[in-house]
């Protein structure tokens, strides 16, 4: 069974379509504007097809905790071919078990740049940089370990200044990050420029609340209201308009039913019209005199067709002298 609108306009679940891909926008441009990316270890190493896929960040973290028994292969990208990444432990410590090899490339092939274990701690690593816009992490577990088991990285895309570097440039280092990096809590530089107290960005990065939430999640909550509302006005004024579509349509179906109705099925064989009343004008003797006109309704069961209105050559006014010869000839 199929359902077809037949109202006018446009179906009414087109405009609900319309309004959900508008909300998928909106809420995509507020997650593209997310100024860094968080990732567990857990999460990005399941079995699925996305794990495969290219990620392009600017900025990301990455926090592992004493998961057991993997080996997965996870690869980011930047976004412009003039950038690299740089790498930087906010804590380490791992089993001896357990391995995390750092690949130069797209690849988890070939030779590795760095092979992290439990000899390893963030002090003595400190920032590493690719040489390419790629890096390949490949994350080897066994089925033993602890809950201090586990690291947190921090991984930026940085332009060279010799590049053109428009955005925000590192005081200590000689390259710049992406504007969005900066202020979000996260030492992307190295250097902690990005975040510190001086810098004019991060004393207007305030925006404040309202009614207990951001203002950006207050602009996404005040919009999504208003295009529910919306959804609703139109479903609204669609039903009216078909349920008025629906009347004159059925108003029309009445007339032509009407207008096909035969002149057989208005009238009689004789010509008398069913279920409508005559009239005829007798005369009647009353006191030796002839009184005057006086009109007798007769119900059309009892006088019907030519009896009332005979249907001969010369009319009416003739019939009615051959009606009063032939009753004279009776008597």
């Amino acid at each position: 069974m199929t359902f077809r609108y037949r109202g006018p306009g446009p179906p009414p679940w087109i405009f609900v379509f319309y309004v959900f891909c508008a909300l998928v926008q909106l809420f995509n441009s507020f997650a593209d504007a997310e100024k860094s990316k968080y990732y567990s270890m857990q999460s990005l190493c399941k079995t699925h097809f996305l794990q495969q896929l290219y990620r392009k960040i600017d900025g990301a973290v990455l926090w592992s905790q004493n998961e057991r028994n993997l080996d997965c292969v996870i690869t980011f990208q930047t976004h412009s071919i003039l950038q690299r990444f740089m790498l930087r432990f906010d804590g380490l410590q791992l089993d001896c078990n357990d391995h995390l090899y750092i690949y130069d490339g797209a690849h988890a092939v070939g030779t590795y740049k760095f092979d992290l274990s439990c000899k390893n701690t963030k002090q003595t690593l400190g920032a590493m940089f690719t040489r390419t816009n790629y890096v390949t992490l490949k994350y080897v577990t066994d089925a033993w370990g602890t809950d201090s088991n586990g690291f947190k990285l921090v991984i930026t895309a940085v332009k060279d200044l010799k590049h053109a570097c428009t955005e925000f440039r590192c005081n200590l280092r000689d390259f710049c990050i992406a504007t969005d990096l900066v202020c979000d809590g996260i030492n992307h530089c190295a250097d902690g420029s990005d975040e510190s107290s001086v810098n004019s960005l991060c004393q207007n990065n305030d925006t404040g609340t309202i009614l207990g939430l951001e203002v950006t999640w207050f602009v996404v909550v005040v919009i999504s209201t208003l295009l529910v509302l919306l959804v609703l006005i139109v479903a609204v004024s669609i039903c009216l308009c078909r349920r008025g579509f629906n009347d004159r349509q059925g108003n029309g179906t009445v007339q032509q039913q009407n207008a096909s109705y035969s002149l057989q099925q208005m009238y009689g064989s004789n010509g008398a019209i069913k279920g409508g009343g005559s009239s005829m004008t007798t005369l009647t003797q009353v006191g030796g005199g002839v009184n005057h006109h006086h009109q007798h309704q007769h119900q059309n069961n009892q006088h019907q067709g030519n009896w009332v209105h005979p249907a001969v050559p010369l009319g009416f006014p003739f019939s009615m002298q051959v009606r009063a010869r032939l009753y004279c000839q009776a008597k």
